[in-house]
């Protein structure tokens, strides 16, 4: 591919109000509105004190101006003018500029963001009856829930302090603010953003979490959730009010209990017969002799948790064990040989009752809410644009609804896109040029001739605007 001499005498002019650079955002826009994002909006968002007059005008239009600025790449306030340029004006009404949208949202408090938040949830709901997202919600449910700690920058960001996070293996402090946010998944479809809650950088990773399990239960069975349902967590979350929380709603946990003496001496209790080699799903055999590679080996016994409380919970405690190479390796070094073998053991607290061994593949799949981590870090969610804590809360929670909307579109796309990556959505479903006519009153696209995606893009179209118009239910 070269590009001929003669362009660098050429002229350039911005000038084409025809031209639009993110057409994608019409089919997006769309299924947005079938799932009722402005009346929820109109409904539940209400500010009313304002320090600017004009700030708290038209919330929905400004909600969806800065969602359609996400899903187009925005990850500041100051991108959010992506919106603006070329035709998106002939396409669009209430379009604002980055200015309006960066004072709507230093209007928030904690009341409006919680206002938000609920938008957030039923918007989720209304996605999942709209579009088909979470296939086989109705037989088998995970919850998932973890905390991230974003970096930011400057003495002016409210609420940003020291947090522990882990860079390349180790523990580090770094300055920042610490979201929490919960995640639906089905064993058929890609994980979406059940609730996101945005608290101090030093806030402990478990702070509020039992509270956003329970909401994101209530929303899973709004949702169609009506079989069985399994909360997931790390150690910040094995405590007794998320464990109480799940009892409470009667859905099953799968949580890692932090090693003290009575968790070692329940695990030392294990008889040494009673452990089995697990086989995960990619695990390599050796060639040779036919035998896992891996040397993990699982294996449970019947623990009491939380006797320091009123309410102590009894439940399998599921261990996994691998070999301590550290040590394995000091010992080759030595030329020493080992008398006995050394086990790193990996507890976790459950009332799952698959076996053993697929109890153990099941919760590492705990690690599924990562690649949601990864989508909002490299779109929306690369920065926390604003000085005010709630501004932020409010843009992080906008986040999650553009997540899910672009999920929401890539499962009626094609079954690549209903688990592809948040940019590989953005790339090709929402950034595709186009120009705008109007031929005999009627507005026409015309798109890119051999778009490699074309034929994607035409399925998102016709099923976002074939079915009957008018949003579903509000939930």
């Amino acid at each position: 591919m070269k590009l001929p001499y003669g362009w660098s005498r050429a002229t350039l002019v911005f000038d084409d109000q025809n031209l639009v650079s993110c057409a994608g955002l019409v089919p997006v826009m769309a299924l947005a509105e079938r799932a009722g994002l402005s009346e929820l909006v109109d409904e539940r968002v209400a500010i009313r004190t304002t320090t600017v007059r004009s700030a708290a005008v038209n919330p929905a239009g400004k909600v969806t101006s800065i969602i359609a600025g996400m899903a187009a790449g925005a990850d500041c306030i100051d991108d959010l003018d992506v919106i603006r340029s070329g035709g998106m004006r002939r396409l669009f009404g209430g379009v604002y500029a980055p200015a309006t949208l960066g004072q709507f949202l230093r209007e928030f408090t904690h009341g409006h963001t919680l206002q938000l938040a609920s938008v957030a949830r039923a918007h989720l709901v209304n996605l999942v009856q709209a579009s088909g997202l979470l296939p086989g919600i109705e037989d088998q449910v995970f919850i998932d829930i973890d905390s991230l700690l974003r970096p930011v920058y400057g003495h002016a960001k409210q609420g940003a302090s020291f947090g522990h996070t882990k860079i390349a293996g180790r523990q580090v402090l770094r300055r920042g603010l610490s979201p929490l946010a919960t995640t639906i998944s089905t064993t058929q479809g890609a994980p979406v953003v059940a609730g996101i809650r945005l608290r101090a950088g030093r806030a402990a990773s478990g702070k509020g979490a039992a509270s956003m399990v329970a909401e994101a239960i209530t929303t899973a069975r709004a949702a169609g959730a009506s079989g069985q349902i399994l909360m997931r967590g790390d150690s910040a979350y094995g405590n007794h009010a998320v464990v109480a929380a799940c009892l409470k709603a009667g859905v099953r946990f799968s949580v890692v209990l932090t090693k003290n003496p009575a968790v070692t001496a329940a695990i030392a209790s294990i008889a040494e017969d009673a452990w089995t080699p697990v086989h995960y799903p990619g695990a390599v055999t050796d060639p040779d002799t036919g035998e896992l590679i891996s040397d993990a080996e699982v294996a449970e016994t019947q623990f009491r948790a939380f006797t320091s409380t009123k309410h102590p919970v009894t439940a399998r405690l599921v261990v996994r064990r691998v070999r301590d190479r550290a040590r394995d390796q000091a010992h080759d070094q030595a030329g020493d040989q080992e008398l006995f073998p050394v086990w790193r053991h990996h507890p976790f607290f459950t009332n799952n009752t698959e076996p053993t061994a697929q109890a153990d593949i099941t919760h590492r799949r705990h690690a599924i809410i990562e690649t949601v981590f990864a989508d909002l870090i490299d779109g929306p969610l690369a920065h926390l644009p604003s000085g005010r804590f709630a501004a932020n809360s409010a843009w992080a929670i906008c986040a999650a609804i553009t997540h899910n909307l672009l999920r929401a579109a890539g499962t009626l796309t094609s079954p690549r896109h209903a688990t592809a990556r948040g940019a590989t959505l953005r790339r090709h479903i929402v950034t595709v040029p186009a120009r705008i006519a109007r031929p005999g009153r009627r507005p026409v696209l015309h798109l890119p001739e051999h778009w490699p995606w074309a034929q994607h893009w035409n399925t998102l179209w016709h099923n976002v605007f074939r079915p009957a118009t008018g949003p579903p239910r509000v939930a």
